[in-house]
């Protein structure tokens, strides 16, 4: 895990430029592609997603490692061919593991955050689960265990393949001519994330489009059909942790409520969206029908807010940043702790965003923590060590994150409210 911490101190400044770049583009070729509080939500989605997978907080049910070893009937000696075996294998139980992702109730609850935004661009590209705890990824990998693929090469090819599916996440790009045939394009993706009925579940190749091609799941993208972006039972909030677990609640809700025991159990391997009939009636949920002209989740925000928002994401991808520099300093009982504000804190600042009352108490009780953490031990995490006065900062940054969850959530509500009666 700390090797991958180290990967993405290198991949985490990729990331940030290449967005940069495209909110630059967009804003000079008046053509936006991001909306503030849309692309708050999917870079905050991201970190949870580092911080997770960077502490390794999943139950695995099996390792590679393990395969290998009991699996393997030769090993592959020339290092080109290891490579090659190795990414080809990896990208094609990337798209089995990514298609029973679309097609079983249960395994749609840890995908559906990547597809939660009804916008498109890089900034989605970020929006990455922390709902996976039970890896079970290695099962895909059986053929390259059987070939006796070396496990460092799977370390090292398995966050270059997923970081590799982070550009194609675009609307500035258009077609690209006979890598359309090969790759994994930004306009086969465009169909990948659209909810047009002739768009769902197509596309789910990740770097390698040959995938769908033979198994019947490519969709080109139409030009009289503008894809649509979003999930059909719209996730309704800013805030990515709920929106991680909302699909799971509502199975589980639905598997309490239906009164079939056989129901019960066949709900979360049943296609995804399935519902008892006896709830589904009674319990009816939303479901968006006219994909051209439904309301798009966009709660009231002043500028100040948005500056708000923007600067606590900031703050949050800075903490995370010393944290992994820190890695092996810090103990992992320590970056438990600290991983544990900072996911408090994307809790608190996107709650905020969504104009919840109960925000403020996370803000405070936060706030309150980190100070007194930084009055018991003089310092945060080593930073002083790094940055003078270090505590001063960060004790300054905690009393701000209180007084801003105050106004936010009764001075400025109180104006908004005021005004538009006004």
């Amino acid at each position: 895990m700390e090797t991958y911490a180290t990967a993405l101190l290198y991949a985490i400044p990729f990331f940030v430029i290449l967005l940069t770049i495209e909110i630059t583009y967009g804003y000079f070729v008046k053509k936006q592609m991001h909306k503030v509080m849309d692309t708050v939500s999917s870079i905050s989605s991201g970190l949870t997603n580092i911080i997770k997978d960077t502490l390794g907080l999943a139950l695995i049910v099996v390792s590679y490692p393990f395969l290998l070893e009991h699996l393997a009937i030769t090993e592959i000696k020339a290092t080109w061919l290891v490579w090659t075996i190795a990414f080809v294998v990896l990208d094609f139980a990337g798209y089995w593991n990514h298609r029973l992702s679309h097609k079983i109730n249960i395994f749609w609850n840890q995908h559906v955050i990547h597809h939660s935004s009804e916008e498109f661009n890089l900034a989605c590209a970020l929006r990455q689960p922390i709902s996976n705890l039970v890896g079970y990824f290695s099962l895909f990998l059986i053929p390259a265990a059987v070939l006796g693929v070396p496990h460092m090469v799977i370390a090292i090819l398995a966050p270059i393949h997923l970081f590799a599916q982070f550009w194609y996440h675009t609307r500035h790009i258009g077609k690209m001519g006979w890598l359309e045939y090969v790759l994994v394009t930004p306009s086969q993706h465009r169909v990948h994330h659209a909810i047009n009925p002739e768009y769902i579940d197509k596309n789910l190749g990740q770097i390698l489009c040959v995938w769908d091609r033979m198994f019947g799941t490519f969709q080109e993208e139409l030009d009289e059909v503008p894809p649509q972006f979003g999930v059909l039972k719209p996730a309704g909030t800013w805030n990515p942790i709920i929106i991680n677990f909302q699909h799971l609640w509502r199975i589980l809700q639905d598997a309490w409520r239906t009164r079939s025991l056989r129901d019960k159990l066949r709900i979360w391997f049943m296609p995804t969206g399935w519902r008892p009939d006896d709830v589904k009636e009674k319990y009816p949920i939303a479901i968006i029908g006219d994909v051209y002209n439904f309301k798009r989740y966009a709660p009231e925000a002043t500028n100040g807010l948005k500056l708000y928002a923007i600067f606590q994401m900031l703050v949050s991808l800075g903490l995370m940043m010393f944290m992994f520099y820190n890695y092996t300093e810090i103990g992992f009982e320590g970056l438990l702790i600290f991983s544990g504000f900072i996911f408090i804190g994307i809790y608190g600042y996107t709650t905020l965003m969504d104009r919840k009352k109960y925000a403020v108490g996370i803000e405070i009780v936060r706030g309150v923590a980190g100070i007194l953490w930084i009055v018991y031990f003089g310092d945060w995490f080593g930073l002083n060590s790094y940055l003078p006065m270090a505590n001063m900062w960060i004790g300054a940054y905690f009393l701000l994150t209180i007084f801003a969850g105050i106004y936010f959530s009764y001075f400025e509500n109180k104006e908004t409210e005021l005004g538009m009666a006004a």
